[in-house]
């Protein structure tokens, strides 16, 4: 027997203490913190709903009776729509893409076939629609698959020219096969090809036609097991389609032509038609075209029949766009499109294929837009899309949600967007309008805002899990546009591509400020007006921003660039600096071609140039103010890789990779320029070098690693020096270079590099340890009103900056009063020292009161500023500033009444304030790195939440950084989604999981709860549409539709088992799919329960079926008894 050791056991009970307090370590002892309410219990992870342009679509769908619209893509997605704000997201698990997609028209299933060569049926009854079955086929190639209108068994076509079929009730193969060898003429020898079309013949369900790719086609009687008739013709086919009466069916060939043929005339087609062929005089063929790729045959009762097809356009249309060809009668329209051409569908009045098919619209899937034509109004206007698939409209480059905005700030978004839209649309209603909204308790106003590659910005409204745009601004306007020359080149050499495109985006919901910064290092700020004006001049500061440690021996060409800080002197008086003039520009531009020529270097140049013609804005955004850095002594601009705006203070503050600047838009000023070691003083922590200025301007890729710092990590604070606390009040020149930040900045600054899909965090051996800290750069701002120094017995407005070797550093903020004074004073900057440091680049800051509540910035409430009379009495009031909360107390045994929040890539630290001691600090990551991290308010508390490199989300409680949640939610993350990545309030967050695709998520056990309540749902109980009436004489004489008793033909009585090995059948989840992730708790089982009784109603509803069938079989039973007694009634026994 083992021997029992006590010393052991308590041994092991300290670690388990100590570890446990690690997690969550307090740094001093705090005895009356408040209580935390947040708790494990109420974070839980779940994927919501995906928005946006199905991503490399491949296939496509439509359901007429139920009116919804179903897309496969390459990466096996699949994304259903009914009316709008009903779409739902479903995924393959192979990932392998989706080649066909067929509807079981109104019975709320749909079947896919992928090119891994499998079969999947999809139950959409549920609002997460889950695969049912599953059908994997081992030794032959899919290439077409085809589901009968009304019929239960899928006819799939393989490459090695074999039918096969499949009942999509038990998801089993049939014996019936039709083999290639048999179907084609016995005499030929050479292998026909891959099935490229099936479908049956519209008046006789026993005729099925089946199109080879090498050009024949077989009409095979599924009864008599033989061929009745083939066509060959000498072009490849590419498809088939029937004329709704049966007797004709037209196909598409690969030298643009296209060939209709009688069934029962074989042997030549009764037509050929060649629709962008140049026809010659001499009766020779004409000249061959590109391939048609599909046709479809359409008829209607009163007309001429319409012929859709894709493609035929001649070879001699170099540089023409992707075209949808309508014939109709002899009019023959050519629509261009603006993407190729995926695949397109015809939506008819009826379902039946045997009837007049009466086409009114032509769904049209391009690779990177869906369009869909009115048919029935002359010229052939598209519909206004409902569906928000223009995010990728161009390149998304960075993202910002916005949970609990202001009920006001959606309509008044609304109201302006609605005048941008465009004219010409078709006059109908969308026709995709299946489905059911759901009915989410979730009702607060939600706003998603997108810049893009090409400068313009979109707000939507992402409310309640749908979205929609509400307003698209365009920030190019601003800038002249480039005229391709040389000396223009020159200017934008710090970009290549995509000189407007956005980097950061900072926003006030409540004031309606709006602050974009570009790539090309400028910054333009705009308030929100209902009223157009035209603003004759661009205000524009010009700023000048160069790095150096130590000053130069003489300054650089064009004066002023040596001065290390922020005095006033200056051998250039900094643009603006004079007064708010309308105008300010810099000093000429040097004549040279190249950065480093030997005739001079290009000095006080910005990469763009702000256009100086008067600037006609209508309402909604309005420039205010645009702000530019320029190059300095050959060397360019650095890109802006923090921001933040103050609409209370009216400033805003930016930074880069060696510096920052503050700026004030009222008083147009830039208040204070400072690299990151002037933010020292005399107390750096580092022993910098002085650095030679960069040759080269190729911005530095990756996300290199900075976080290892060498002064003391428990540091709270350096003394502020004497130099450090000089009165920095009047516009200062800017000094920091510009090359990519080598950390991950807080807002999505990395470079627009579309190549790079990973994380390159290597730590670079070129770049010595001295040479990082030299390039400490600024990457997290926050304005607060708290206490600016240790000990500070009352609240002051300040600005908080973050750098990427973990330093928080303090400036302290003297603003003149509210009203005029604002205009006409300065604004006094005082930086302060530092609060604190942190292993790695610090990401977010926020601060909460005594009581645990979260501290917002101070903000300044919207107004009209193009008011005039009265409204602009009320605009002043609204401009005053609000007011700042009194300390509680001024004695010098100051209570802690402020906790500032500290997350950096590596920690996150709570420092009570105005003492400064660290009272809590937690280590996030070890392994990895934090890519965003966010303070975020929820329903009864706050918490930090935070994604890290690696995939995993975490929240950690306030104050006490305890672990609420951690869950590996995404196993390899690539660069978009770091760069998008967003948490808002209440349990939201989303990010760009394509370049066309926008997911969202909750962390929220409460929405995760709702959720299945806010879905949609696509199925809804529709009557199907009566059959087409065949007429008395048709009934009489015959010649209408025929139908075929699938069910014995393919049957296992008849037709035998299949092939064992063939295919594989694997059973789906029976639906209950659909609940995992998306609901727990009692929503979940309600929703089971729901399902239960689904189930048990439709097993009802078979009963009464049954039970209909066997009355009337005893009323039938009962009619001839009668019949037979009336009969016999007089009749003796001896007569029977």
């Amino acid at each position: 027997m083992k021997k029992f050791n006590i010393r052991k056991v308590l041994d092991g009970l300290k670690e388990q203490a100590s570890s446990s307090a690690s997690s969550g370590q307090s740094c001093t002892q705090e005895n009356n913190l408040m209580q935390e309410t947040l708790q494990s219990e109420n974070f839980q992870l779940c994927k919501t709903v995906r928005h946006g342009f199905p991503y490399q679509p491949s296939s496509m769908a439509h359901d007429p009776v139920q009116k919804i619209l179903a897309i496969g893509t390459q990466s096996g997605a699949l994304r259903l729509f009914g009316r709008p704000g009903v779409e739902c997201y479903c995924q393959h698990e192979s990932g392998a893409a989706v080649i066909s997609l067929q509807f079981l028209i109104n019975e709320g299933a749909l079947v896919s076939a992928l090119a891994d060569d499998s079969v999947h049926l999809w139950n959409l009854r549920q609002k997460r629609p889950a695969i049912l079955h599953s059908l994997k086929f081992n030794r032959e190639r899919i290439t077409f698959v085809h589901l009968p209108f009304q019929s239960k068994w899928l006819y799939i076509g393989t490459e090695k020219g074999n039918i096969h079929i499949v009942n999509v009730e038990s998801f089993t193969l049939s014996g019936y096969v039709i083999m290639w060898n048999k179907a084609i003429e016995l005499s030929s020898k050479a292998h026909p090809g891959p099935v490229v079309h099936i479908s049956d013949n519209p008046m006789d369900e026993g005729k099925l036609i089946i199109g080879y790719e090498s050009g024949i086609v077989v009409l095979w009687d599924l009864k008599s097991k033989k061929a009745d008739y083939r066509y060959t013709y000498d072009e490849a086919i590419h498809s088939v389609a029937w004329h709704h009466e049966g007797k004709q069916f037209i196909c598409s060939h690969s030298d643009g032509t296209l060939t209709i043929w009688n069934i029962k005339g074989q042997g030549k087609p009764f037509q050929t038609i060649t629709p962008h062929g140049k026809q010659p005089k001499d009766g020779k063929k004409p000249e061959p075209c590109k391939p048609i790729l599909k046709v479809e045959y359409k008829t209607t009762r009163l007309g001429d029949p319409f012929m859709i097809l894709s493609g035929g356009l001649s070879y001699d249309t170099v540089g023409r766009r992707p075209c949808l060809t309508v014939m109709h009668g002899k009019s023959t329209a050519v629509l261009e499109m603006d993407y190729p051409i995926v695949d397109f569908l015809t939506l008819c009045e009826t379902p039946y294929p045997n009837d007049f098919q009466e086409p009114y619209a032509v769904v049209v899937l391009l690779e990177k837009d869906l369009v869909v034509i009115d048919l029935a109004q002359n010229g052939y206007p598209i519909f206004e899309n409902p569906y928000p698939l223009t995010i990728h409209e161009s390149p998304v480059t960075c993202c910002e949600y916005y949970a609990d905005c202001p009920v006001d700030l959606i309509p008044a978004l609304y109201s302006v967007g609605s005048r941008q839209k465009r004219q010409g649309y078709s006059k109908k209603e969308w026709p995709i309008s299946g489905g059911n909204w759901g009915l989410g308790t979730q009702s607060y106003p939600e706003i998603i805002i997108t810049g893009h590659a090409d400068g313009t910005v979109k707000f939507w409204d992402a409310s309640a899990i749908m979205l929609q745009v509400l307003y698209k601004l365009k920030t190019a306007k601003v800038f002249e546009k480039s005229r391709n020359n040389k000396e223009e080149k020159q200017n934008t050499e710090i970009v290549d591509e995509d000189p407007f495109a956005i980097q950061i985006m900072a926003w006030c919901p409540e004031s309606r400020m709006l602050c974009v910064a570009g790539v090309s290092a400028n910054l333009i700020i705009y308030r929100f007006s209902k009223q157009e004006i035209t603003t004759e001049v661009v205000q524009l500061l010009e700023v000048r921003l160069q790095y150096e440690v130590n000053d130069m021996e003489s300054p650089p060409e064009g004066g002023g660039g040596g001065d290390r800080g922020g005095g006033g002197d200056r051998d250039l008086p900094t643009p603006g600096a004079a007064s708010p003039s309308p105008q300010t520009t810099g000093p000429p531009t040097h004549p040279s071609t190249s950065s480093n020529s030997s005739d001079g270097v290009r000095d006080n140049v910005p990469c763009l140039k702000v256009r100086s013609t008067p600037l006609k804005q209508s309402s909604g955004y309005q420039v205010e103010l645009v702000v530019q850095l320029v190059w300095v002594s050959g060397e360019p601009p650095q890109q802006i890789t923090s921001l933040a705006l103050n609409s209370s203070y009216g400033l805003i503050v930016f930074g880069n990779s060696n510096g920052l600047a503050v700026v004030d838009y009222l008083q147009k000023t830039v208040l204070l320029n400072l690299g990151t070691v002037e933010l020292y003083g005399s107390n750096d922590p580092y022993q910098r070098q002085p650095r030679s200025p960069r040759k080269t301007r190729q911005p530095s890729g990756g996300l290199c690693d900075i976080n290892e710092g060498s002064a003391s990590e428990d540091r709270c604070k350096s003394p502020t020096s004497a130099k450090m606390s000089r009165k920095l009040s009047l516009p200062t020149e800017l000094k920091p270079d510009l090359v990519l930040l080598s950390v991950c900045p807080p807002r999505g600054a990395n470079p627009l590099d579309h190549r790079d899909n990973s994380f390159s965090r290597s730590r670079s051996s070129s770049v010595t340890s001295i040479d990082k800290e030299a390039r400490e750069a600024i990457t997290s701002f926050h304005f607060c009103e708290t206490f600016a120094r240790k000990g500070d017995s009352t609240i002051t407005p300040c600005l908080y900056v973050g750098t990427s070797l973990g330093t928080v550093l303090a400036v302290a903020l003297n603003l003149p009063p509210a009203g005029e004074q604002r205009l006409l004073q300065p604004v006094i900057v005082l930086p302060s020292g530092t609060l604190g440091r942190l292993k790695g680049s610090i990401l977010r800051m926020a601060f909460l009161d005594n009581t645990g509540t979260f501290l917002p910035p101070a903000f300044e409430l919207w107004y009209e500023p193009n008011a005039v009379g009265a409204d602009s009495e009320e605009r002043d009031k609204a401009r005053k500033r609000r007011p700042v909360s009194v300390s509680p107390s001024t004695s010098q045994e100051l209570q802690e009444s402020q906790y500032a929040v500290v997350c950096s890539e590596k920690q996150a630290k709570v420092i009570a304030l105005p003492s400064q001691n660290c009272i809590f600090k937690h280590s996030i990551t070890e392994t990895s790195f934090v890519l965003r991290a966010d303070v975020v308010q929820m329903n009864i508390g706050n918490c930090v939440a935070c994604f890290c490199a690696n995939g995993h989300i975490m929240t950690l409680s306030l104050p006490g950084l305890r672990p609420l949640l951690d869950v590996n939610y995404l196993p390899l993350t690539d660069m978009r989604i770091a760069r998008t990545f967003c948490f808002t309030n209440l349990g939201q967050a989303m990010y760009l999981t394509s370049p066309t695709e926008i997911q969202r998520i909750t962390y929220s056990q409460e929405t995760c709860e709702n959720l299945q309540e806010m879905l949609g749902e696509l199925f809804t109980p529709v009557e199907t549409p009566e059959a087409p009436n065949r007429g008395f004489f048709k009934g009489l004489f015959g010649g209408g539709a025929t139908s075929l008793d699938r069910e014995e033909l393919f049957g296992e009585t008849q037709a035998g088992k299949a092939s064992r090995g063939l295919a594989q059948h694997i059973p789906g989840p029976q639906g209950l799919e659909g609940m995992k992730g998306a609901a727990s708790g009692v929503v979940a089982d309600l929703a089971r329960a729901r399902i239960a009784l689904d189930e048990r109603g439709q097993k009802l509803g078979e009963l009464d079926e049954r039970t209909a069938a066997m009355l009337a079989s005893a009323d039938s039973f009962g009619k001839h008894a009668h019949d037979m007694m009336l009969k016999c009634k007089d009749k003796k026994w001896y007569q029977f």
